[in-house]
């Protein structure tokens, strides 16, 4: 599965988007490199019941931000994404 299809799924799964979830975690004082992964996956499966691959995809976003390594575009694997930016704004307003 991809980073995005991860984020898609996380977004069908809660009803929000990656984005409100993102503005949830800052709020909750879950930002940069130094967040710890385990707290933020506590959260996820306690507020939203979102297993380890769901959630790791999340912590990526609020570590990292939106972009991801580059290794991970244009393949041909289950990882593959379609680009190196994803989309955190929902899957209905997510361009063609």
């Amino acid at each position: 599965m991809s980073f995005q299809a991860y984020l898609d799924t996380i977004e069908d799964k809660t009803g929000l988007t990656p984005r409100q979830l993102l503005d949830i975690a800052h709020s909750k004082g879950f930002e940069g490199e130094s967040v710890k992964a385990g707290e933020v996956l506590e959260w996820l499966k306690v507020d939203y019941g979102l297993g380890r691959g769901h959630g790791m995809a999340l912590v990526h976003v609020i570590k990292k931000g939106p972009q991801i390594d580059a290794k991970f575009v244009g393949t041909t694997g289950t990882h593959r994404d379609d680009s190196d930016v994803l989309w955190l704004d929902g899957k209905a307003s997510k361009p063609a």
